[in-house]
């Protein structure tokens, strides 16, 4: 899994069929140090999530298994709220 930030929401009007009802998020990616990392991505959020959140996140085929339905076209998906890091100052 790795380390991101809940930057925004993503609006579609149109959207895969089984992607219906699940929620797109915009998250920057986070080094080990917790700066910004690469170009932000769009994540399907199955914890319901919200901006400024520090999340962990899974991006290819494993991030299809985190959704209800497993056949589906998502390449990211929040899987956890970071409630706390080890070592943070």
């Amino acid at each position: 899994m790795k380390v991101g930030k809940v930057i925004g929401s993503v609006v579609a009007t149109t959207i895969d069929e089984s992607l219906q009802g699940v929620r797109l998020l915009l998250v920057q990616p986070l080094t080990d140090d917790l700066s910004p990392k690469g170009a932000p991505l769009v994540a399907c959020d199955c914890v319901q999530a919200g901006p400024g959140d520090r999340v962990l996140f899974e991006s290819g085929r494993e991030a299809a298994v985190a959704l209800a339905n497993w056949f589906n076209p998502s390449d990211a998906t929040v899987m956890a709220i970071i409630d706390s890091l080890d070592g943070e100052s």
